[in-house]
């Protein structure tokens, strides 16, 4: 459901994860610029593949890659204004996905002691 609610933003799920992740750490200039190592971290994703994944996000046009301005072996990422317009609108379809797939467990008390009955019979 994710990766049709994606589609039409020309995303895959690990992309749309990686983009949102830099839109959330970016505002914050205190720590100075987000490396692939930190959104790696954030996003609980493959260093390797944040790389590449990032590099794809590059080509795009959504992220800016740039030499980091104090560790010479690190990448500093930047989200551009079309990739923050992006991941804005598709958090969008994954909330409104997310609010679909988990409709019918709306009445939590009753799945709580459903689970609980369920743990029961062990």
């Amino acid at each position: 459901a994710i990766r049709a609610a994606l589609k039409p933003f020309g995303l895959t799920h690990v992309q749309f994860v990686l983009l949102a992740s830099l839109t959330w750490l970016s505002p914050d200039q205190a720590r100075g610029p987000v490396t692939q190592k930190d959104l790696a971290a954030h996003a609980a994703t493959d260093p390797m593949m944040t790389s590449q994944v990032v590099r794809v996000l590059a080509e795009k046009g959504w992220v800016r890659r740039e030499p980091h301005p104090e560790d010479g072996r690190a990448v500093a990422l930047e989200v551009t204004e079309e990739g923050v317009a992006l991941a804005n609108r598709a958090v969008v379809a994954v909330e409104e996905c997310d609010r679909r797939f988990f409709a019918p467990l709306a009445d939590g008390p009753r799945f709580t002691a459903d689970l609980r009955s369920l743990t029961a019979l062990r």
